[in-house]
């Protein structure tokens, strides 16, 4: 169905465009359905993952790709079958799961883990059921089934709602799952992107201290102003796991590096404490003694991003409790640039891609 708007954004075409090397062109989104949702993008958070997909860290990359899956815009475009209620003019945003088989005998879909779905579809680098692909929010527009598209509350300016679609659920859904709140100490593994969210809704849901972990001491201030009681540098203390083994009844790790020190993480424990893993390595994760477990009942496990129903929890949650992520605008433009600065850890703590054209 033709527009009077053109798809087109900053496109990878191979793994070298990680270093700067994406470039701006057209390209054909997906076959629009009644379902469907068409967004002027204004905003675009910067992910890691975005990172890992255009340089093909995880898997091949399915190129040419347009990444970027933190998006908020304005809806144009409204197909008659759209959810949510959803109307040309409403501010409104997608995070990175644009998908997924949505039917009643799927024991994920049915039960709102939506995110779970064996037949879940990325915001990009995806493929739909009819073969087309789908592409990111380093653009002018995006198309993606109303189901995964959510209204931004008025209380939430654009810029700080974009990475909370990605980077903040995927902390606030394990923490809310896992009983973050009064009565709960928890440790936030890396003081970066994700972990700063983590600080924050760690916070927000009313957890009793919350720990910052991270290499260096580089990052205490900040974390103690984003909200940290406690900050444990573990290059700077030999025996920090030792010092502050059991203090901890939840850590959500963000980290991506496949060389933490895992099973001094899992000192930290409580008896029946829970560790979380949400960041993504391109390794495998290092190997531990089953007793780091098994002497204190503990659990480990991890978590992908959010359902609809969460982020809709969790934005409402912002909105109420005033959460204000660390963010820095950057141009659409200069989103090259941007990528780069982002791969050397040079954002504090969310890089946020503005479209001046559009915002």
């Amino acid at each position: 169905m033709s527009t009077s708007y053109k798809f087109q954004g900053w496109l990878g075409l191979d793994p070298s465009s990680v270093k700067g090397n994406m470039k701006w062109q057209g390209y054909e989104p997906k076959t629009w359905e009644e379902t469907d949702v068409d967004i002027k993008i204004t905003h675009c958070g910067i992910c890691g993952s975005d990172l890992h997909t255009l340089r093909s860290g995880w898997a091949p990359t399915i190129y040419p790709c347009c990444v970027g899956h933190e998006v908020v815009g304005t809806a144009v475009k409204v197909g008659s079958k759209a959810e949510r209620g959803i109307k040309v003019g409403d501010r409104v945003g997608v995070g990175a799961q644009s998908s997924s088989c949505l039917k009643p005998d799927c024991e994920e879909c049915a039960s709102g883990m939506e995110n779970h779905c064996m037949n879940m579809v990325g915001t990009y680098n995806g493929k739909y059921d009819d073969g087309s692909k789908s592409y990111g929010g380093y653009s002018d527009y995006c198309r993606a089934p109303s189901h995964f598209v959510l209204k931004i509350p008025d209380a939430i300016p654009s810029e700080e709602a974009a990475p909370m679609l990605c980077g903040g659920i995927t902390v606030f859904s394990p923490l809310k799952k896992n009983g973050c709140g009064p009565g709960k100490k928890v440790g936030i593994v890396g003081v970066g992107g994700l972990g700063h969210f983590g600080i924050l809704y760690a916070k927000a849901l009313g957890a009793d201290s919350v720990t910052a972990i991270s290499r260096s001491a580089a990052k205490k201030e900040d974390a103690m102003k984003i909200g940290a009681e406690k900050y444990i540098a573990t290059n700077d203390d030999k025996d920090w796991a030792t010092h502050h083994a059991r203090s901890l009844d939840l850590i959500v790790s963000t980290v991506s590096s496949p060389n933490m020190p895992l099973e001094q993480y899992l000192m930290l424990l409580r008896t029946n404490g829970t560790f979380i893993q949400v960041g993504a390595p391109e390794d495998r994760l290092p190997a531990f003694n089953a007793f780091s477990l098994i002497a204190k009942g503990c659990k480990i496990g991890g978590s992908a991003i959010g359902a609809p129903h969460e982020i809709e929890e969790m934005l409402e949650l912002t909105a109420k409790k005033g959460v204000k992520p660390w963010i820095q605008k950057r141009p659409m433009k200069d989103a090259n640039e941007a990528v780069v600065d982002m791969d050397a850890g040079k954002a504090r703590y969310r890089y946020v891609l503005v479209n001046e054209a559009h915002a």
